[in-house]
C-alpha cells in the first residue's frame, strides 16, 4: 500500500501508463530518491545528507565545485585573490546574481548571514566551519561581542573581503558547504528572529533562496519539489525544469521504484541487490570510492560507557571483515581509524584491531568478568534496514564475544537526531560524509564542544593539536603530523567505533547525463540533463 501510494505522487498520472523516466525525459524532470524526510531546509540549522541533497539546489555560496575535479569554480564569486601570506581572499561578486525575489545578492549578504550563522542561540552545530575566519571562534563563544572584529566585511556592494586567523590550505572548499551559504535577510526577519529556530520561512511560498531552483512543494512525508528558477545568473546553463526529492527510509521500496521506472536515482539500494544489478542490469549500478566513514558514537556520560576500557573492548570485539564480507557487502572497507585512509595523502595508524581476547580482559578490568553484571545497553539508530542489519550483527558479536545482552532502537530520522543531539542514547550509530578533501573535516568535530561531536567526550591536548598546532604548522608533514598525534588520542580513548569505511553505492539511471562520480558524492545539479530512454531501457530495469 505504501508503494502504492508514493507511486501516485510520483507518476505525473496516475494510471497514464507513462512512467517518471519517460516523463522525466521529456518534462526535464528528475526523480531522485532522497532517504529520508529532511529535518529542516535552514543551511545554518541542519547536519544531514538529505538536506544538503535539497539545500544546494536552492542556495549557492561564493564558489562551487567542479564535479569532475571537485576543484573550486565561480559560483556567487565570479573571481577571487589571495594574499601572498595566504590570510585574505577577495572575492568579487557577479553584477546578475539574484535571489528568487529578483534582489541583487551583494556582498552585504554573506556578512550577516554568516553573523547569524554564529549566533549562538541558532545553536548552528557547523559554526565551527567558520573558525578559520579571524575571529570567527571568539565572536561565537562570546569571548568578544563586535562583529566588525571578525574577519568578514564587505568593501563595496560587489567585493567581499575574508581575513582567516592562519593560512588555511582548504578555506575555499568550506564556502562551498551548505552552512556557509547566504541566506535572504528581509525574509529570516519576516518570519522570526534572525537566531530563532524553526519558523516558516523555509516553507514553499516563503523561501527565497539564490539557487538554480526555487522551493515549489513540500508535503511532509511525501514530497519536496524545486523548479528552475528565472532569476539565476546561470540561468542558460541549467537544462533541468525541475527535481523532485522522494523521502524514502525503506531502500527496498525505494529499489522497487527504481525498477518501476518512479526514480533516476537512487541514496542507496539493499545489499542483497548489488549482486543482481552486476550481472543484470551494471550500467544502473554505481559503486564508487566515498570519503566517508560508518561508526558508532558512545555517550560518555553514561557511567558504564564512561570508562575507556569498556569501550575499546566493545571495538575490539567485532570482526569487521565479516561485517563487510556478508552485511553491508559493497566493497566497504573495515575501519582501525577514523579518517579514511590516504585522504589527501594523509593515513593515520591503526588504533585497534580484531581481538576478542584483549577485549575480554579489558571488560574484566573494568568491573565485567565474561560480561557478569555488563548493564542494559541500548543501540540507537536512524530507520533503515541496512543499519538494522548492522545493529543485529553488532549484537550477535558482542553477545559471542563478550557475553553481553544490548538491545536495539530505531527511530524515524527526526526524532534520532533530536536524541542524539541532546544525549538521549548510549549508542548510536553514525556516518560522516568528508565536507572537503582534507583530513581535517574528519578530525576538527572531536574538539571540546564541537558541535557535531556530541559524545560528551572532551580532551585538552586534542584540541591543542587540532586547534592549535596543525593550523599553524609550517609544512604539510608538520600539519600531518599534528594528525596522527590527534588521532592517537582519539582512538586511545575511543569515544567512536569506527566500523568500515563508505563506498557509495547506489542507482543512477542511463538516462541521466551530466552527473560524474566523485569522491564527495558532490552533485551540481545545473550540469545534469536527462535523454530519453531507448525503448528496451524500461524493461531492461524490471
Amino acid at each position: 500500500m505504501l508503494l502504492l501510494l508514493i507511486s501516485c505522487v510520483m507518476l505525473s498520472a496516475c494510471g497514464n501508463g507513462e512512467s517518471n523516466i519517460e516523463s522525466g525525459a521529456r518534462q526535464q524532470i528528475l526523480h531522485w530518491g532522497n532517504g529520508t524526510e529532511p529535518q529542516e531546509l535552514d543551511p545554518h540549522i541542519v547536519t544531514g545528507i538529505p538536506e544538503h541533497h535539497i539545500i544546494v539546489a536552492l542556495l549557492e555560496g561564493l564558489v562551487l565545485k567542479d564535479p569532475a575535479t571537485l576543484e573550486p569554480i565561480p559560483g556567487v564569486a565570479k573571481r577571487w585573490t589571495i594574499s601572498d601570506d595566504g590570510l585574505i581572499y577577495t572575492f568579487h561578486l557577479r553584477d546578475d546574481a539574484r535571489w528568487s525575489n529578483a534582489d541583487p545578492v551583494t556582498a552585504d549578504d554573506f556578512v550577516w548571514s554568516w553573523w547569524r550563522a554564529l549566533q549562538p542561540a541558532l545553536g548552528n552545530q557547523y559554526a565551527y566551519m567558520y573558525f578559520a575566519i579571524k575571529n570567527a571562534e571568539a565572536y561565537a563563544k562570546g569571548d568578544i561581542e563586535d562583529f566588525d572584529k571578525v574577519g568578514a566585511r564587505a568593501l563595496d556592494k560587489h567585493t567581499l573581503q575574508v581575513t582567516l586567523a592562519n593560512p588555511t590550505p582548504y578555506f575555499l572548499q568550506l564556502l562551498d558547504h551548505y552552512s556557509m551559504f547566504p541566506v535572504h535577510r528581509p525574509t529570516i526577519e519576516k518570519f522570526g528572529d534572525p537566531a530563532e529556530r524553526g519558523t516558516r520561512w523555509t516553507r514553499a511560498g516563503n523561501f527565497v533562496g539564490n539557487g538554480a531552483f526555487t522551493l515549489a512543494r513540500w508535503d511532509l512525508n511525501k514530497i519536496v519539489t524545486v523548479e528552475k528558477s528565472p532569476t539565476y545568473w546561470d540561468h542558460d546553463t541549467v537544462k533541468l525544469q525541475g527535481i523532485h526529492f522522494y523521502p524514502t527510509e525503506n531502500v527496498s521500496t525505494e529499489e522497487r521504484m527504481f525498477r518501476a521506472g518512479q526514480l533516476h536515482v537512487t541514496g542507496s539500494l539493499p545489499a542483497d541487490k548489488i549482486a543482481v544489478y552486476k550481472k543484470d542490469n551494471p550500467e544502473a549500478l554505481r559503486i564508487a570510492p566515498y570519503l566517508g566513514t560508518y561508526f558508532y558514537r558512545f555517550n560518555t556520560d553514561v557511567p558504564h560507557l564512561s570508562d575507556p576500557r569498556v569501550r575499546r573492548a566493545l571495538a575490539m570485539s567485532l570482526d569487521r571483515d565479516k561485517i563487510v564480507e556478508h552485511v553491508t557487502k559493497g566493497g566497504q572497507l573495515p575501519a582501525y581509524t577514523y579518517t579514511p585512509p590516504k585522504t589527501l595523502g594523509y593515513t593515520a595508524d591503526d588504533g585497534f584491531s580484531f581481538d576478542p581476547e584483549a577485549a575480554r580482559t579489558l571488560l574484566a578490568d573494568a568491573g565485567y568478568p565474561d560480561g557478569a553484571g555488563f548493564p542494559q545497553t541500548e543501540i540507537l539508530y536512524n530507520t533503515s534496514e541496512g543499519h538494522r542489519k548492522l545493529a543485529v550483527a553488532v549484537q550477535q558479536m558482542w553477545k559471542t564475544n563478550l557475553n553481553i545482552d544490548v538491545v536495539l532502537n530505531n527511530q524515524d530520522w527526526k526524532v534520532y537526531l533530536d536524541n542524539v543531539d541532546n544525549g538521549h542514547y548510549q549508542i548510536a550509530r553514525a556516518g560522516w560524509i568528508g565536507d572537503y578533501v582534507d583530513p581535517n573535516t574528519f578530525l576538527d568535530m572531536w574538539v571540546s564542544d564541537g558541535g557535531n561531536n556530541r559524545t560528551g567526550w572532551a580532551n585538552p591536548e586534542y584540541d591543542t593539536l587540532i586547534l592549535k598546532r596543525s593550523p599553524t604548522a609550517p609544512d604539510r608533514a608538520a600539519r600531518y603530523l599534528a594528525f596522527k598525534q590527534a588521532e592517537a588520542l582519539l582512538l586511545a580513548d575511543m569515544p567512536i567505533l569506527p566500523i568500515y569505511f563508505y563506498t557509495r553505492n547506489n542507482l543512477v539511471h542511463p538516462t541521466v547525463k551530466g552527473m560524474p562520480g566523485n569522491l564527495l558524492d558532490y552533485t551540481s545539479y545545473k550540469q545534469i540533463y536527462l535523454d530519453s530512454p531507448v525503448p528496451d531501457s524500461a524493461e531492461a530495469n524490471k
